[in-house]
């Protein structure tokens, strides 16, 4: 097996489907999953924080990871995120992840605990070393206060299963930092919606999108026009869905794009709690900027049902 695969493109990080008793629901999330892949996607993750991760028990994400398995039919790669707050817990995730055939996995270095740098980089390798699969390490300093620094994923460069890097600081200057520290020994993903123009203008090879999953294939379009160099038609793609980008950058993305799938069509609102669903002017918001973007949705790349 290839330890590094050329990861490039779309991969939602998907939401999991509830029943209103707040059991997984397996059906809505295969459908969902199955109107991403023929919208054009080109890989997943399942359970990452847009999927509730900190909601589901170990069990419950190897029961999502094989939902999505079986959904993609080996269409498009399907990675699972490894949140758990010990490296003794994610090694256990991970082992019933390989028994399962995942593709490989989005990591993230510290839960809770806010590791060191060197900390945070043992953790990293023993993951890899438990998967022997491709990883790509979440790097989200701004939610878990953890930061992998360029100079510390130069370090890791001599680890072979780490495959990508999915960066979220919110500063743009890292990309180009990473860059100029690591080459291209990493296939560099941009985690944050709306820096998805300025992350691919600069050279990211896919972003980890989230409201992607309600439009997978305008998401896919904007990626398209930017590695064609067609940077002039992507740019109003781009402003016409950065209002709704907006709303993946907020403590309640989950609440916000699930709205957004009720109100686009493509899924439901249910959730577990202590999450509850949007109310009031917050709800009114929501639904105000997913009204004007459908009122004005360029048809020449809308997704299909």
């Amino acid at each position: 097996m290839n330890p590094q695969p050329r990861w490039q493109g779309i991969f939602p990080a998907i939401t999991t489907k509830f029943h209103t008793d707040e059991s997984i629901d397996a059906e809505g999330t295969a459908r969902h999953i199955d109107f991403q892949i023929r919208n054009g996607i080109h890989g997943l993750v399942t359970c990452g924080s847009l999927g509730e991760a900190s909601t589901l028990s170990l069990e419950e994400k190897l029961q999502v990871a094989k939902i999505a398995l079986e959904a993609a039919d080996g269409r498009v790669p399907v990675l699972a995120n490894v949140s758990e707050t010990s490296t003794r817990e994610a090694l256990r995730y991970i082992d019933g992840a390989n028994k399962l055939g995942v593709a490989g996995y989005m990591v993230m270095p510290s839960v809770i605990y806010v590791a060191d740098a060197r900390e945070a980089m043992a953790n990293v390798r023993a993951m890899a070393a438990a998967a022997q699969r491709p990883l790509m390490v979440y790097n989200n300093p701004v939610a878990y206060r953890v930061d992998l620094k360029p100079e510390h994923m130069l370090e890791l460069a001599d680890c072979e299963w780490i495959a990508a890097i999915k960066e979220s600081t919110g500063d743009i200057r890292r990309i180009t930092d990473l860059r100029n520290t690591v080459g291209n020994r990493y296939q560099l993903f941009l985690g944050v919606d709306d820096l998805a123009y300025e992350g691919l203008a600069l050279g990211c090879d896919g972003l980890l999108a989230g409201v992607g999953c309600a439009f997978p294939r305008e998401t896919v379009a904007l990626y398209d026009l930017m590695k064609a160099g067609n940077f002039a038609e992507a740019l109003p793609l781009y402003q016409w869905m950065t209002p709704m980008l907006h709303l993946d950058v907020s403590n309640k993305l989950v609440q916000n794009l699930k709205l957004i799938d009720v109100l686009v069509g493509v899924g439901t609102e249910h959730m577990r709690r202590p999450r509850l669903p949007l109310v009031g002017e917050e709800r009114a918001f929501v639904e105000r900027v997913v009204r004007q973007a459908l009122e004005t949705r360029p048809t020449k790349y809308q997704s299909v049902a």
